[in-house]
């Protein structure tokens, strides 16, 4: 056989340009999801959205390398290759149109799709063409590892690694928006050019090489790797088959399939889990995209055959906890124990699930093959969580779901004929039936509440030790956590839930003990774990604003305080909750509610559910949208006093926290009006990022974080600042005595947040 290249020189141009492209792709997804969040109010939503339209090009990208490389000979797919990468320059640089309005009365997703497309479709399909095409092409180079081109994989995971790593803790502290934009614009040039020399390298060994002829005395049945006949094959660098290379069975194909779509579906399922109780923001949803990269990087590896056995071997131990944690409110537990265990179970099921696919990869003739199905796949996966799940569940379903298909994808399913799948099946069936059983012969399942929930854990110990029964072990942890479930909906009296594009909604009804020491039934608004108001029922306190409202609380302060001028306020109330605001309302006063989400004001308006705006403010308006796109249709001076209350389950959106919308702010203010800031939060300092805005904006300021001194039900720990252009407007609270006022506190370790510029690292506790 004819000498091969065994040039360094190949590899690293090759490994670049893969590494290049995967850096270039990832930092586009956080910085385009960024610059949809201000439009769309923030919800994580708006990022699973993205990940749908990306994982969607990708497999375009992947389709299109499939052809290009095996329908067309080495020199066309060149030609091709480079007239479209010249047709994407007319995307750059990259950035959203202009005047973009987003749907208010309807799912934004298929907006998001379009406004994608326009904006970075062709380069991003670029992009996406680079995994397949470079390596296929590496493979027709005559290089010494050209047989077995996968390991590249790794080096264009790692990339995707060191960009998604980079970007909350590197890039965006360190460059605003529109310079991202520019940078990542020179970026895809400089990779363009290196495509163009892997293509430069390729047309080069086609022009020189000539096809591998059989040496003396070796016949074409010496050929017996598959290997070497996959290089006989391409050495010419023609596109057919060789015959003697195995076909791709149907099975292997939905096997593949299946082994990406769980995963897919996994990521997105615990981005939506992990995102909705801290900050709609790139940092928390880059973590799980992280750990799904991190396993390919770790499954294409030379050592996976060895590191798979033991990922198999260990994913029933370390899903103990999270099996047995499922039942419980997550509110129970510290939320770093909650993300670890979710995490942890997600990085085992993708280990698990990508170390097999990684496992079943084919010969390299098959490379696209494979790729293209990986892909395919993966958008379904993605496709499943935006367009079924939300329709066909009324709660994040899908995510405990896919864990139990991970389970049923661990190897030892393929070893199984169906009547040994039968026969598995018996006992989740089983645990089933008397869990049903239980369900509807038990009256008071939350007096046994303590009992089933030892009950679930001992159980989920106990199955353990089936885990190499792969169907019976998947089905008992399916049975187990659609019981905890089932006993967790039980105990939190859930009246209504529904799902929309901005989460899922709750009311519940739940149980106080009032002032006489008796119980007293009332109603709470949950967005996933965290309450956006409550009401208690009885008409004697039906009126009464509760939670981060109350009388005594920072609000009930300030229009005490400003009682006798405030009769003909025009107020505007941005975020509604359950409405507890509108009950300071006067009969000669203008409320105008801002809501982004109809379905929080269908909730609030339904009596059946709470009372508080039929009964305190029934000609209150709704507008529904982005609180800064509704106000900038609203005449200039217009509001009194204007309440940000605008919550993403328990972070402010950072579009509401810039220097421009506390511009937009003032400017919709009154000369001496009052801005009023809720900034209560568990994980974020969001005073921090005011006080900087008040120096130097040379606003008064002022912030009382309040602890309630009594006993009374339903009055909680809240913060609330308020901003004035004129100290005198802000001099009565200051020198009231019925609250705790405080100047804002100075900081000087951070930049203002900007449009351009904001950065969650800084701020968090």
């Amino acid at each position: 056989m004819p000498s091969q290249n065994r040039s360094l020189f190949l590899i690293v141009l090759f490994a670049s340009t893969l590494f290049s492209s995967a850096l270039l792709m990832f930092v586009l997804q956080p910085l385009f999801g960024k610059l949809l969040l201000p439009l769309l109010g923030g919800t994580p939503a708006v990022w699973n959205s993205c990940m749908v339209f990306y994982q969607s090009v990708l497999f375009l990208g992947y389709l299109y390398a499939h052809l290009l490389g095996t329908r067309l000979n080495s020199k066309v797919q060149i030609t091709v290759h480079l007239v479209v990468i010249a047709l994407s320059f007319l995307a750059l640089p990259v950035g959203l149109p202009e005047n973009l309005l987003p749907p208010t009365e309807t799912n934004p997703t298929f907006w998001i799709f379009s406004t994608l497309a326009l904006a970075i479709g062709l380069p991003f399909f670029i992009l996406s063409t680079t995994a397949p095409l470079i390596q296929k092409w590496f493979a027709h180079v005559g290089h010494h590892d050209s047989h077995d081109p996968y390991f590249l994989y790794a080096a264009s995971n790692t990339g995707s690694l060191v960009s998604l790593l980079s970007y909350p803790f590197l890039i965006e502290p360190k460059w605003g928006l529109i310079a991202q934009q520019s940078d990542w614009s020179m970026g895809y040039v400089v990779l363009c050019v290196l495509i163009a020399g892997c293509g430069a390298m390729l047309w080069k060994n086609q022009k020189h090489t000539p096809p591998a002829p059989l040496q003396r005395g070796e016949s074409k049945s010496s050929l017996s790797s598959p290997l070497l006949k996959g290089e006989a094959a391409i050495a010419a660098g023609g596109c057919a088959l060789d015959s003697s290379i195995p076909k791709l069975s149907w099975k292997t194909k939905v096997y593949w399939g299946a082994l990406a779509f769980v995963p897919s579906s996994l990521l997105l399922g615990l981005t939506n889990f992990i995102s909705t109780d801290i900050a709609s923001v790139p940092l928390l949803w880059i973590i799980p995209l992280t750990v799904y990269l991190l396993s390919f990087v770790l499954v294409f590896s030379r050592w996976n055959s060895k590191s798979h056995v033991w990922f198999v071997r260990l994913q029933p131990i370390f899903l103990i906890p999270f099996v047995a944690y499922a039942f419980i409110n997550p509110a129970d537990l510290p939320y770093w124990m909650y993300l670890v265990f979710h995490v942890i179970a997600f990085f085992f099921a993708i280990m698990v699930c990508h170390g097999e696919l990684a496992e079943q990869r084919p010969h390299s003739a098959h490379l696209t093959t494979y790729y293209l199905i990986m892909s395919f796949a993966g958008m379904l996966g993605g496709m499943f969580n935006t367009f079924v799940a939300p329709f066909v569940f009324n709660g994040i379903y899908e995510y405990p779901l896919m864990i139990v298909a991970a389970l049923l994808l661990r190897p030892s399913l393929k070893k199984l004929s169906l009547p040994e799948i039968g026969m598995q099946l018996i006992d989740p069936l089983l645990l089933l039936a008397i869990g049903v059983g239980v369900y509807f012969s038990v009256d008071n399942l939350i007096g046994y509440f303590d009992g089933i929930a030892i009950s679930l854990i001992l159980l989920t110990i106990a199955v353990y030790f089936l885990r190499r029964r792969v169907v019976a072990y998947a089905g008992l942890i399916g049975v187990i956590i659609m019981s905890a479930m089932v006993v967790h909906h039980s105990e939190s009296h859930t009246l209504m839930q529904e799902r929309t594009f901005f989460g899922v909604m709750a009311v519940r009804e739940s149980v106080l003990t009032d002032e006489k020491g008796q119980p007293e039934t009332y109603h709470e608004l949950f967005h996933g774990t965290t309450k956006h108001g409550a009401q208690r029922l009885i008409p004697t306190e039906s009126k009464t604003p509760l939670t981060y409202y109350s009388r005594p609380s920072p609000m009930g302060q300030l229009f005490k305080t400003f009682d006798a001028q405030n009769e003909n306020w025009n107020i505007g109330v941005v975020g509604l909750g359950a409405g507890a605001l509108t009950c300071y309302a006067k009969p000669s006063q203008t409320w105008t509610l801002y809501e982004i989400d109809p379905l929080v004001v269908d909730i609030a308006k339904n009596p059946a559910y709470f009372t508080y705006l039929s009964q305190c403010a029934p000609n209150a308006v709704s507008e529904i949208g982005d609180a800064r796109l509704s106000l900038q249709n609203k005449p200039d001076g217009t509001f009194d006093l204007l309440m940000m209350d605008a919550f993403s389950s328990d972070a402010v959106p950072t579009h509401l926290l810039t220097r421009e919308a506390i511009e937009l702010y003032f400017k919709k203010l009154k000369p001496n009006g009052i801005l009023a800031f809720h900034i209560t939060n568990r994980h974020l300092l969001l005073k921090k990022v005011v006080s900087i805005h008040a120096e130097q904006m040379k606003l008064a300021a002022l912030i009382q974080e309040f602890k309630p001194q009594t006993d009374a039900p339903l009055i909680v720990a809240t913060d609330w600042v308020v901003l004035a252009k004129n100290p005198e407007t802000l001099k009565p609270l200051q020198t009231s005595q019925i609250g705790s006022w405080q100047k804002m506190p100075l900081y000087f370790d951070m930049p203002a947040w900007t449009d351009d510029f904001t950065n969650i690292v800084s701020i968090w506790k």
